[in-house]
């Protein structure tokens, strides 16, 4: 079974890593270990990061409370396909988005995506189960298994706050390439999930970019 990542681990291994890394040790000697920044595992988690796909936090927090608002209550599978596609727009998804969040709640309500037996997976399996479902990408996928499932690899090269604290932590010129970071983050297995907290600590403390808040 992988070791999840708590509070307490992800504190001793921040230790770990900034001892081998004086970049990451930059970070936490200025701003101090990064929060775990934790989501609930299931639909309303997915769900919520397909709202956030390619859009501002602020965007994806006010479609959120639409969404919120026309419902009722916490999204979900059932009562998320129990809206028409009209009630769905309204709220404020996309008509991309409305198909991939129909696709999400299909999947669990067929059966066919079983959150209680998803964290028994590698996460090689986990990601290829959540990736074959219209509209679950990469990067959703990877941030679910960081922030939900709390596994402890995960590299999400294609993040944007990811590639902008790199681009400054690293003084580097422009923003690096997925190759650039692939290659970065072999330095921090097993634990780049590690890595990925500490740099969004920088770029969330907003120095060079205005900042930002990372949802719950």
């Amino acid at each position: 079974m992988t070791k999840l990542i708590t509070k307490k681990l992800l504190s001793h291994l921040v230790v770990d890593l900034c001892g081998r890394d004086q970049h990451l040790r930059n970070v936490v000697d200025r701003l101090g270990p990064p929060p775990q920044w934790y989501r609930s595992p299931g639909f309303r988690t997915l769900l919520y990061l397909i709202l956030e796909q390619q859009i501002s936090l602020a965007s994806a927090r006010a479609a959120w409370g639409k969404l919120l608002s026309t419902i009722g209550q916490t999204p979900t599978p059932e009562n998320f396909l129990q809206l028409s596609d009209a009630e769905l727009t309204i709220a404020g998804l996309s008509r991309q988005k409305v198909r991939y969040g129909r696709a999400l709640a299909e999947s669990v309500v067929g059966s066919y995506l079983q959150f209680d037996k998803l964290q028994s997976f590698d996460d090689k399996k986990i990601f290829e189960k959540l990736t074959s479902i219209v509209g679950i990408g990469r990067w959703t996928a990877e941030i679910y298994m960081l922030e939900a499932m709390r596994r402890p690899d995960i590299w999400p090269v294609t993040d944007l706050a990811l590639i902008i604290a790199v681009q400054e932590v690293f003084c580097l010129p422009e923003r690096p390439n997925g190759e650039f970071l692939e290659t970065l983050g072999e330095q921090w297995r097993p634990w780049r999930s590690v890595a990925t907290r500490i740099l969004w600590h920088h770029y969330l403390a907003g120095s060079k970019h205005g900042g930002g808040q990372k949802p719950k």
